[in-house]
């Protein structure tokens, strides 16, 4: 198995809701969901999503807080992550993202390797967001901007990350 094929890329991103998920404001959005992850079930090098029972994750928790939501999903590169992103019906949702979402200034999506055939946890998601914000870009977390090979994918050392830095409940 080739180095790259031993490893497939993760990807987290969380959005701060700017109504109730049942809201007339998010009604679009919510519609918008089942085509989007359908769009990305079908996708050249989709590998995995997170679902809960709804067939979305809207309903897993992350950090704690009601008003965030997670998309979480494993993709063969990140070439195959931008292609499915940046086209179709993702690609007018994410136009649209203030309609639905908070502008927030803190990292609200990671990238990292994980090995083939792993599916990362929500736990896990939140540990390399933390990461990112507080180390910015490094093999353990990073962003479309400032990729990293697969190696390496994990620290060196153990990092202690400050308990303010999750998002406020």
């Amino acid at each position: 198995m080739s180095e790259a094929a031993a490893y497939q890329l993760a990807q987290v991103n969380i959005g701060r809701l700017r109504a109730p998920l049942d809201s007339a404001q998010l009604k679009d959005f919510v519609d918008n969901l089942d085509p989007v992850n359908a769009d990305a079930d079908a996708a050249d090098g989709f590998v995995w999503r997170l679902e809960g029972d709804s067939g979305d994750a809207t309903g897993i928790a992350v950090f704690g807080d009601e008003w965030l939501i997670i998309n979480m999903s494993v993709w063969r590169d990140a070439d195959a992550l931008t292609a499915y992103m940046y086209q179709g019906r993702h690609r007018a949702m994410l136009a649209r993202r203030r309609e639905f979402f908070e502008r927030v200034q803190e990292a609200m999506v990671a990238l990292w390797w994980v090995p083939a055939g792993h599916r990362p946890t929500v736990a896990e998601a939140e540990s390399r967001l933390l990461h990112l914000r507080t180390n910015g870009p490094t093999p353990y977390a990073f962003t479309l901007r400032t990729p990293y090979p697969a190696q390496g994918a994990e620290p060196a050392t153990a990092l202690e990350i400050p308990d303010d830095l999750g998002c406020p409940a």
